[in-house]
């Protein structure tokens, strides 16, 4: 077989990976309403798309064509959630159970300026404390290192936060205040 016949599906190959990166991005920024980002990487992701599919219909009769294609959309939804674990955009909810004394965390958490709520509850096995912060996620590794050190005999969950009322407490500087603007306009019935 010639070079020529593979330089195609290696191209289709590689566009879908780009492709489908982009979408995966894209659809993290609708999630995380960066209403202007979204639209951008959507028309980029489309065009390339397209593209693609054009090529892969010229070509229906090859079944490596086919391959490409699908290797490729399987090979973007990998690197694209690598990609977006790296850029770790947005806030997370940390809740954090524990019966451990929670002092030297709660100092942890001052000093990097997280705020924290604390409530008694009740667990399977009796008293308990449930911590809850708003992190920023390109903190949570930091964060779980700290829970292993300073109470390492916890139970902690982590959940993506769409929008906070206000960034200021995330030890970040204050943004618009999207979320409360929101609602208000929402109890106006507008």
């Amino acid at each position: 077989m010639e070079l020529s016949f593979w330089i195609l599906p290696i191209l289709i190959f590689l566009a879908r990976i780009v492709d489908v990166s982009i979408g995966t991005m894209r659809i993290i920024f609708v999630s995380k309403n960066l209403k202007k980002l979204a639209p951008l990487v959507g028309f980029f992701e489309v065009f390339i798309w397209i593209n693609v599919i054009g090529q892969v219909m010229q070509n229906a009769n090859s079944i490596i064509h086919y391959i490409a294609y699908a290797g490729g959309f399987a090979a973007g939804n990998y690197i694209g959630i690598v990609i977006e674990e790296r850029i770790a955009m947005g806030n997370a909810i940390v809740r954090i159970i524990t019966k451990e004394d929670t002092d030297d965390f709660l100092k942890y958490l001052r000093k990097e300026k997280c705020g924290v709520t604390i409530i008694d509850a009740q667990g399977k096995k009796g008293e308990v404390k449930v911590l809850l912060t708003v992190v920023q996620r390109k903190k949570l590794d930091e964060i779980y290192e700290a829970v292993d050190r300073l109470i390492p005999d916890s139970f902690v969950s982590t959940e993506d936060v769409k929008s906070v009322s206000d960034e200021g407490f995330l030890g970040v500087p204050a943004k618009k205040k999207r979320f409360l603007g929101t609602f208000r306009s929402l109890r106006k019935g507008k």
